[in-house]
């Protein structure tokens, strides 16, 4: 197939997967070239993302790499085969690639957990809370590249707003809360957001109170999105240069074990919502 023009996540995760097949039974890439009638240069090209690759060779692939799993190699299969250009592909050359990876990320999840300290999490971002975010933390952006930012930002809410919504929980630390990014109606209106969604049937939204005891997981903020089987999970955190995509069965075993201490310390859905209400009369 012919070379992938743009490097996607999806795509360097689909080559990424197929390695780890490979390599999970100790075959060299070479190996499993004449196994396909390919050569090993071919292999390399698929699992660096380079080339694309068909249904039919990611099954052959995953036959002769012993794997029995056909949920995951159904997905794998759609990964290669899906040609899905989604909204986000309109800021393709406009803003940098991690932050087209990230809703492309979102639009195939099948669930979206979310972790944040400082900052309400950003599918429940108002435009004037989003606005006051960029513009504070890029001074040097013109206004009209802070409000193509904020357009990005408003249109990734759609996974959670749209008629098929994926399951979406939140949980959100009072800092984030009480920090004014904006002046004092935009703080109100945010958190007037945040208690609005959470009262959708797939929304869950918690809060960590400051008065937390024996409390020290503020470094544990994290993106976390399920993808078609638990092996294509990915964890996004934030990087120096944007999103960075974590995969390694390892990590992702640990911050689903972060995820869960974190709904286990939070206050539940209600006492949550009371909380922000009653926040929301101090504001």
């Amino acid at each position: 197939m012919p070379p992938k023009r743009h490097l996607t996540a999806r795509r360097v995760r689909l080559g990424t997967e197929l390695r780890r097949l490979r390599e999970a039974t100790g075959m060299k890439a070479r190996e499993a070239a004449e196994l396909l009638g390919a050569d090993s240069a071919q292999i390399s090209q698929i699992e660096s993302a380079v080339a694309g690759v068909s249904a039919e060779r990611v099954r052959r692939m995953a036959a002769h790499y012993a794997c029995t799993d056909e949920a995951l190699i159904n997905a794998l299969v759609t990964m290669a085969t899906d040609r899905t250009r989604g909204w986000w592909e309109e800021y393709r050359g406009q803003l940098p690639t991690p932050f087209l990876d990230l809703p492309e990320l979102e639009h195939h999840a099948r669930f979206r957990w979310d972790v944040e300290f400082l900052h309400v999490p950003g599918l429940l971002q108002t435009a004037d809370y989003a606005r006051s975010l960029f513009s504070y933390v890029n001074p040097e952006f013109p206004q009209s590249d802070v409000e193509q930012w904020v357009d990005h930002r408003m249109k990734r809410r759609i996974i959670i707003e749209r008629p098929d919504p994926v399951p979406y929980e939140a949980v959100i630390h009072e800092a984030a809360l009480r920090i004014r990014v904006g002046d004092r109606s935009t703080a109100r209106a945010q958190l007037a957001r945040v208690l609005e969604i959470s009262e959708a049937d797939h929304v869950t939204v918690r809060v960590i109170p400051f008065d937390l005891d024996d409390f020290g997981g503020a470094g544990s903020a994290m993106v976390y999105a399920g993808g078609p089987v638990p092996k294509l999970d990915t964890v996004v955190r934030d990087g120096p240069g944007g999103p960075v995509f974590i995969d390694a069965e390892a990590q992702l075993n640990r911050y689903r074990t972060r995820f869960r201490r974190m709904e286990e310390v939070s206050l539940g859905p209600d006492r949550s919502r009371d909380f922000m209400h009653q926040l929301s009369k101090e504001l």
